[in-house]
């Protein structure tokens, strides 16, 4: 089976990617095409999660073991499959990659292609920049300085406060048409 995903970012309002990947990848494929597609490095702590309809994190997938004690399943990226931890079309998952300040992509799974393999991921589409893989602190503190409240930061500098997360759903998105991508 081919997954395919549809990303965007609630930074940037016209980026957007969509990916292939075999179901049998590893969330370690899946995390190197991305970071490929958007011109990040590969230096940056990471995570994937698998999230409820509304986006509610649940599960994690770990670039490396952290070493805490948990009574949860560890999920590591270059030996779990996607096909362990997604299996529905629809399916919500978030990559963090920008720890230190939570900053995400929004990834859904938008079709499944059944009776196909892939060798390798692609990504078939790339609308619009990314936004930049990490945040200058240096930016941050003089943004701070200037503002009054950390919410007036928050809705200047992380986007816009109209941003809303039911862009994934169809509707935002016009018909989606498999043959497009």
């Amino acid at each position: 089976m081919v997954y395919k995903f549809l990303i965007i970012s609630d930074e940037v309002e016209d980026f957007k990617r969509v990916i292939r990947i075999d179901s049998d990848a590893t969330f370690k494929e899946l995390h190197d095409v991305i970071l490929d597609s958007v011109g990040y490095t590969k230096d940056q702590m990471t995570s994937f999660f698998i999230c409820e309809d509304d986006w509610e994190k649940q599960t994690e997938v770990t670039l490396m073991d952290m070493g805490l004690e948990s009574d949860e399943d560890i999920w590591l990226m270059d030996s779990t499959p996607l096909s362990e931890l997604v299996e529905d079309e629809g399916q919500r998952l978030m990559f963090t990659f920008d720890y230190l300040t939570d900053r995400s992509f929004f990834m859904e799974l938008r079709e499944i292609e059944f009776g196909e393999d892939l060798d390798q991921a692609e990504c078939i589409k790339s609308v619009g920049d990314a936004p930049a893989q990490t945040i200058d602190f240096e930016e941050i503190e003089k943004k701070i300085a200037a503002q009054s409240t950390f919410d007036d930061l928050d809705a200047d500098f992380y986007g816009s406060d109209e941003y809303d997360i039911s862009e994934l759903d169809e509707e935002s998105f016009g018909s989606y048409d498999p043959s497009e991508y």
